[in-house]
């Protein structure tokens, strides 16, 4: 059978394999049994090499698709890097490689109504130093130190000041001397990383104790106060204005800084500036103050203040601590602040030069950075006799004409409780006899206005609870000013709300919840727990010289930018009014007059012994106040607020000092004493350079409660700051 195992030689391989295995078997030659199996070979198992087709191209298939699988993944992925998210890449590679430092921009300046600087800039040199640099030259920081005659100690801690960024130079000498500066540029090889910055500093050419308070300083910018103002472009390294007008109109003064990118290597070291964009100067601000009577403002506070502490008072044989006081002038007809003064000051060159810890202290102790004007609050005494003697002419609760007999003690009608709770005195214990309106002003009879507190509460079904109250919100006592400087605080006039709520949060100091005659009584002349700042009580009598216009106090005149154009021009704002016809406002203001006129005004010989100008050519009017601190061993708080000329008012000044004693003998000089400056050198107009026509805008303080409208004037007017 051809095929077969027999044809195959017999030497073969498989001969020898199969031959046993044929010669034992039993039907050898006989064939085989029908359910015999079929023997399997390796023959079988695996093809030879002839009958299998060679395929190789289905190897190349397989790789070649796993390596274009391969490509079309590197194609969409550089397609996202390149195309689709190319913005993103590239920021992120330069996030790595290029790092923006912040160049300054020197702020504007602060100028008075006629352009006079308040303050200025000067520029001065610093020297800096390479992080970068000092790392590479650690022996740089031995050399600087013994040019600067600083310690390496203090070079290694400015270098680490996390306040600047790591991508620009640490400054490591400020106000650097011209000699100093010229050996560095000499021996530039010898100074690896050291530069020479010109930088601009504060400076005051009035002098930095002239209206420092209203100016305030600018400092370093702290965490918080960038989080407050995200998106503003505030570095670690910036500063920023910290009080006052600083502050204030910081939007403005501060300008806009420029920046220099930098593209630093894989190990951080800066390779060189790719672009530079030059700071913007910030705009300047006008002020309504004048230089000159604010400087002059300042040094009468300061000096009465000073000489009260060595005077006795002539009534308890005590020395008046005098502990602080504050001075304001405005304009009556349209709410301008010409000139604002707190006492005890500071310096501002402190500020720029460095203030010690210990200087910090101190002032802090005394309270120097506090702005009394706007911050102290003071018991008003007899001045809130205006605010009484206005709802008593409003109401008609008692005629201007009759006549009271001041007998020195006033007992409450139908009072049967404690003998000292139902009597009260005046400050002249003998009393003033048969007093009116207009004289009770005048002579400040505490008498008459006693009773026309016991009036107004014993008429309560005609009049209402809170008749004197209601007046005092009107001139704006109980509110606050809106005036363009930070931090104010609002007064308070005593009243039942006003009780409930100082028991509420403090009940230990102020334990009587309920509203009695004796409260009302008190109320009506001052006293009680009514406080109010200075400025509020001077806008008060403001409101009143001007026919009852009531204007809200602006320090700021105009926002003027770095070519001298106006591009802010801040109007008159009206936050109200108050009645006061003819019938109202001539008994009060005789009264006023008489206080600085007549022989018998509590204010007429201080006035006299101060001034240096006629009275009849520039009348006068006015009011003291000597308010009760409630200590036998404490000197009253001395008032006095005066305006003029009566015949066509332009000026309020006020006067306030704590613990410094009667009105008359502590507050009135000073008063007195300005009106002689304000004489001898009237206040004009504001004096702006240029002016942009552009159209009129109106916005209102945050905290203002009033809608005010301006007028179309040649450049942008707001009501807001």
């Amino acid at each position: 059978m051809k095929g077969s195992w027999r044809d195959r030689p017999s030497g073969s391989r498989f001969s020898r394999l199969w031959r046993p295995w044929v010669s034992l078997h039993p039907f050898r030659g006989q064939g085989r049994s029908i359910n015999e199996p079929k023997p399997v070979g390796i023959r079988d198992l695996v093809a030879a090499p002839g009958d299998v087709k060679l395929r190789p191209e289905r190897r190349w298939y397989v790789i070649g698709g796993f390596f274009f699988l391969l490509f079309l993944l590197l194609v969409a992925r550089l397609y996202v890097l390149q195309i689709k998210d190319q913005k993103q890449s590239v920021s992120q590679v330069d996030a790595l490689s290029l790092h923006v430092a912040t160049i300054p921009a020197s702020r504007g300046l602060i100028l008075d109504r006629n352009g006079r600087p308040l303050v200025n800039n000067v520029t001065t040199v610093e020297i800096r130093l390479s992080r970068a640099e000092a790392t590479l030259n650690p022996k740089i920081e031995g050399t600087l130190a013994s040019l600067t005659g600083q310690s390496v100690t203090q070079i290694v801690r400015d270098l680490a000041n996390q306040a600047y960024s790591p991508y620009q130079p640490a400054p490591i000498l400020a106000n650097a001397p011209a000699n100093i500066v010229q050996f560095i540029k000499l021996h530039a090889t010898e100074f690896p990383g050291v530069s020479v910055l010109d930088v601009s500093q504060r400076t005051y050419p009035l002098g930095s104790n002239v209206g420092s308070q209203v100016l305030g300083y600018v400092g370093p910018i702290t965490s918080n106060e960038i989080k407050a103002h995200p998106g503003a472009g505030y570095q670690t390294d910036s500063t920023i204005g910290q009080s006052g007008i600083e502050s204030f109109y910081e939007q403005y003064l501060r300008g806009h800084d420029g920046t220099s990118t930098i593209e630093v290597g894989a190990t951080g070291n800066v390779i060189g500036t790719l672009k530079t964009t030059q700071p913007k100067v910030g705009d300047s601000v006008v002020l309504n103050i004048d230089g000159g009577l604010q400087e002059a403002l300042d040094g009468i506070l300061k000096a009465d203040i000073l000489h009260d502490r060595t005077v006795p008072d002539p009534r308890s044989g005590l020395l008046p601590a005098a502990i602080n006081g504050a001075a304001v002038v405005m304009d009556v007809n349209n709410g301008a602040v010409l000139a604002m003064s707190s006492y005890p000051s500071y310096n501002l060159s402190s500020f720029v030069n460095g203030l010690s810890e210990a200087q910090f202290h101190h002032l802090l102790a005394v309270g120097a950075f506090n702005n009394y004007a706007i911050q102290g609050l003071y018991t008003p005494g007899s001045t809130f006799k205006l605010i009484s003697a206005t709802a008593e002419m409003q109401t008609g609760v008692l005629s201007p004409n009759v006549l009271i007999d001041d007998t020195g003690q006033f007992k409450v009608p139908g009072c049967h409780s404690n003998p000292k709770g139902c009597v009260f005195h005046d400050d002249e214990t003998t009393g003033l006899g048969e007093v009116n309106l207009t004289s009770a002003l005048t002579e400040s009879s505490d008498y008459y206005f006693y009773n026309l507190g016991y009036l107004f509460w014993s008429q309560q079904a005609k009049y209402g609870q809170t008749p004197i109250q209601n007046v005092a919100h009107e001139y704006g006592l109980d509110q606050y000013t809106n005036i363009d400087l930070p931090n104010e605080v609002v007064g308070r006039v005593d009243s039942p709300k006003v009780r409930k709520v100082l028991h509420a949060e403090a009940p230990s100091s102020f334990p009587n919840v309920n509203w009695y005659t004796g409260d009302n009584i008190e109320m009506a002349f001052g006293q009680g727990t009514t406080a109010l700042t200075p400025l509020a009580l001077a806008n008060a009598y403001a409101t009143f010289a001007n026919g009852g216009t009531h204007y809200a106090p602006e320090v700021a005149a105009a926002i003027v930018n770095a070519h001298g154009q106006t591009v802010l021009r801040y109007g008159p704002r009206v936050l109200g009014h108050v009645s006061l016809p003819p019938r109202v406002r001539n008994p009060i203001l005789q009264g006023l007059e008489g206080v600085v006129m007549s022989p018998a005004g509590t204010a007429y010989a201080p006035f006299h012994a101060n001034i240096n100008f006629s009275l009849t050519n520039f009348p006068i009017a006015g009011k003291t106040g000597t308010a009760s601190n409630g200590g036998v061993s404490k000197e009253p708080n001395s008032w006095f607020v005066g305006f003029g000329p009566t015949t066509h008012p332009k000026y309020v000044v006020l006067c306030v000092i704590e613990e410094g004693g009667y009105g008359a003998n502590a507050a009135a000089p000073v008063v007195a004493r300005t009106f002689n400056y304000l004489v001898a050198h009237p206040i004009g107009p504001v004096k702006l350079k240029r002016q942009l026509t552009v159209p009129t805008t109106t916005t209102t303080k945050a905290h203002s409660t009033s809608t005010t409208t301006t007028t179309t004037v040649p450049i942008t007017t707001t009501t807001h700051k």
